[in-house]
C-alpha cells in the first residue's frame, strides 16, 4: 500500500508539472510584454498586437502543439512523390494531415501576411517567438522564407514581377496561399556563396533560364523559389550573382526542376529539405541583376538571420519554463530539486541566457521595424549591419546550451521523446546554429564589416547610450579596444575576434537588461565581465541566483 502511494504521488507530481504549462504563453511572459509595452509606442497598434499575441499563443498550445507532436513522430515526416499514378512527373512533397492543420492555424495568425505592410517587425517577431515554444514545428522555416521573399519582392522587384508573385504569398488561408523558399547553397560552395555555379541565361523578354544544382533546399515543397544564379558577364564571386523568383509550376507541370532526394536531418524534421536540379527553369529577376547578391543578403538573408534569432529565443523560453516547473514539482532526497544549489545555479543561468537573447533579438527587432518601415537613419542602418549577425550567432549558440541544460534538469526523463518536448527542441536548436551561416563564417563577416564600414564606433555609441554601470562601461571599452586590434591585425582577428563578439554580445545584453528593468539578470551576467572574476570567490553569487529565480 505504501509503495503504491509512493508511485502515485510521484506520478501526481509529474502531472502537476505538465499542468503548469501556461495556456496563454503571451500573458505568462512578463519580460516579453514589458518589451512590447516599451517599444510599440502607438497605443492602438500595441493593443492590437497584444490581442493577437494572446490569441495566437493559446492557439499554439491548443492546436499547433498536438499537431506537431503527431507529424514529428517517426514515419510521419515529409515524403517525396516524383510521379503521379499514370507516370507524369509532379515533383511533389506530401505531408501528414496534422501538418496541414498546424499550417492552417499559423497562417491564419497573419504572421506571414504582415509582410505586405512595411514596418510590422514587432508583430512578426512576437508571433514567431510564441510559435517557437514548439521548436521549428515544421512551419517556422517556411514562414520565415516566405516573409523574406515577400520583403524582397515588395522592396526590390519591378512592379510586374511584384504583382505576379507577391499577392499569393500574403494570403492568410493556408489552403490557398503560396509558400516560398530560398535556395542559395550549392554543393561546392556551402557558405562560400561566391563559388556558386548555377547559371541564369537571359532569353530577351526580361526572363531568364536557370540551370544547375542547389544542395540544401529547405521548404522543398514551396510554390515559389527565391534563388541566386550567376549571370553572363557579371564577374567573379558574389558580384556575378543575380537574385531570381522561380515559380514551382508552369501550366500545371514542374518548371524545369527535379528533386533528387529529401535530406534526413538531425532536427527540423517536420520541414522538408532536399537537393534540387534545375534545367532551364523560367526565372524572373528580383531587382537589378547586378544587385542580386545585395538583395539576397541585405533583404532575404538578414530577414532570416533576424527571425532565426527570434526563433532560437523562443526555444529557450520553453526550455526555461519546463525546467523551472519540473524542478519545482520534482522531489528527490526529501525535497523539491529546485532547492539544491547546483540546480538553482543551472536554472538561473538558463533564465539569464534566455533573457539576454530576448533583449538582443528585441533590440534587433526595433531596428528591423525601422528599416522595413523606411524610418531608419544611417546610424540605425550601420548598427543593424552589426547586430543582425551578432544576434543570430549569439542566440542560436545559447539555445543549444539552454535546451541541453533543461534536459539535464529533467534527468533521464528529459531524453524521452514522448515525455517532454525538449529532445525535439534540442535537435532543432542544433540545426538553427547552422542556418544562415555557421558561427565562424558570421564572426568573420562581422570582422570584415567592422573593418570596411567602421562599425565599432556605432556599437560603442549604442552601448554608451544604454550603459548604467561603470563595470559594464569598462568591459565595453576593453572589448572595443580588442575589436579594433582585430580590425588592424587581421591575422590576430581571424583567430580571436569570435571571442570578442561573445563579449560584445553579452555587454549589449547586460546594458539592455539593466536599462529596461531586468536588473537581476543584468547583474548575474555582468559579474563575469571582470577579467579577474572567479565564481569560487564571489560572495554575492547565491544572492544573485536567488534574485534571478524570484524575479
Amino acid at each position: 500500500m505504501c509503495m503504491t502511494s509512493s508511485f502515485d504521488a510521484a506520478r501526481d507530481s509529474l502531472a502537476a508539472w505538465r499542468a503548469d504549462v501556461p495556456t496563454d504563453p503571451y500573458e505568462a511572459d512578463g519580460p516579453l510584454r514589458a518589451l512590447v509595452a516599451s517599444s510599440v509606442v502607438d497605443a492602438e497598434r500595441r493593443e492590437a498586437l497584444e490581442t493577437r499575441a494572446s490569441a495566437f499563443g493559446r492557439a499554439v498550445v491548443v492546436d499547433v502543439a498536438p499537431a506537431v507532436e503527431q507529424f514529428e513522430r517517426r514515419g510521419r515526416g515529409p515524403e517525396l512523390r516524383r510521379w503521379d499514378g499514370i507516370g507524369r512527373r509532379i515533383e511533389r512533397v506530401e505531408f501528414d494531415g496534422a501538418y496541414q492543420d498546424a499550417g492552417t492555424t499559423i497562417w491564419a495568425s497573419e504572421l506571414v501576411a504582415d509582410s505586405g505592410t512595411p514596418g510590422r517587425a514587432f508583430e512578426q517577431a512576437t508571433l514567431l517567438y510564441l510559435l517557437s515554444r514548439e521548436g521549428e514545428a515544421g512551419h517556422a522555416c517556411p514562414a520565415v522564407c516566405t516573409i523574406g521573399m515577400a520583403r524582397a519582392l515588395r522592396r526590390r522587384a519591378a512592379p510586374d514581377v511584384r504583382e505576379q508573385f507577391l499577392p499569393a504569398l500574403l494570403e492568410r488561408d493556408y489552403a490557398r496561399c503560396e509558400r516560398a523558399s530560398q535556395f542559395m547553397t550549392e554543393v561546392q560552395g556551402g557558405s562560400d556563396v561566391g563559388a556558386n555555379a548555377t547559371l541564369a541565361t537571359p532569353v530577351g523578354d526580361g526572363t531568364y533560364r536557370v540551370s544547375g544544382e542547389k544542395w540544401f533546399c529547405s521548404v522543398a515543397e514551396a510554390d515559389q523559389f527565391l534563388m541566386t544564379a550567376r549571370v553572363p558577364d557579371g564577374g567573379d564571386g558574389t558580384r556575378g550573382l543575380g537574385c531570381f523568383a522561380i515559380p514551382r509550376e508552369i501550366d500545371g507541370a514542374p518548371n524545369g526542376f527535379a528533386l533528387r532526394r529529401l535530406k534526413d536531418k538531425l532536427g527540423t524534421r517536420g520541414m522538408a529539405s532536399g537537393e534540387i536540379d534545375f534545367d532551364a527553369a523560367v526565372a524572373y529577376p528580383i531587382g537589378p541583376v547586378e544587385e542580386g547578391f545585395k538583395t539576397a543578403v541585405g533583404v532575404v538573408l538578414n530577414t532570416s538571420r533576424w527571425l532565426t534569432a527570434v526563433g532560437a529565443t523562443g526555444l529557450m523560453r520553453r526550455a526555461v519554463l519546463d525546467a523551472r516547473a519540473y524542478a519545482h514539482h520534482r522531489q528527490a532526497f526529501g525535497q523539491a530539486i529546485e532547492r539544491f544549489a547546483l540546480v538553482r545555479r543551472t536554472l538561473a543561468s538558463m533564465t539569464c541566457q534566455w533573457l539576454a537573447a530576448l533583449h538582443l533579438s528585441w533590440m534587433l527587432t526595433e531596428l528591423e521595424d525601422a528599416l522595413d518601415g523606411g524610418t531608419a537613419d544611417e546610424e540605425t542602418t550601420r548598427f543593424h549591419r552589426f547586430l543582425v549577425n551578432v544576434t543570430k550567432y549569439s542566440a542560436s549558440s545559447a539555445a543549444t546550451r539552454v535546451v541541453r541544460d533543461g534536459i539535464e534538469i529533467l534527468g533521464g526523463n528529459g531524453t524521452i521523446e514522448d515525455f517532454s518536448v525538449l529532445p525535439r527542441l534540442y535537435r532543432d536548436a542544433i540545426v538553427y546554429e547552422s542556418w544562415e551561416g555557421t558561427h565562424n563564417v558570421i564572426a568573420q563577416q562581422v570582422l570584415n564589416d567592422c573593418a570596411r564600414l567602421q562599425l565599432l564606433d556605432v556599437v560603442g555609441a549604442r552601448i554608451e547610450s544604454l550603459c548604467t554601470s561603470d563595470r559594464v562601461a569598462d568591459a565595453a571599452k576593453a572589448a572595443l579596444i580588442d575589436g579594433q586590434r582585430a580590425v588592424e591585425d587581421p591575422a590576430w582577428g581571424a583567430l580571436h575576434f569570435r571571442s570578442v563578439l561573445d563579449r560584445l554580445a553579452r555587454i549589449l545584453a547586460v546594458a539592455s537588461l539593466s536599462a529596461r528593468g531586468e536588473g537581476a539578470a543584468g547583474a548575474y551576467l555582468a559579474a563575469p565581465l571582470d577579467p579577474s572574476y572567479r565564481a569560487e570567490e564571489d560572495a554575492g553569487l547565491t544572492d544573485r541566483i536567488d534574485a534571478v529565480l524570484s524575479s
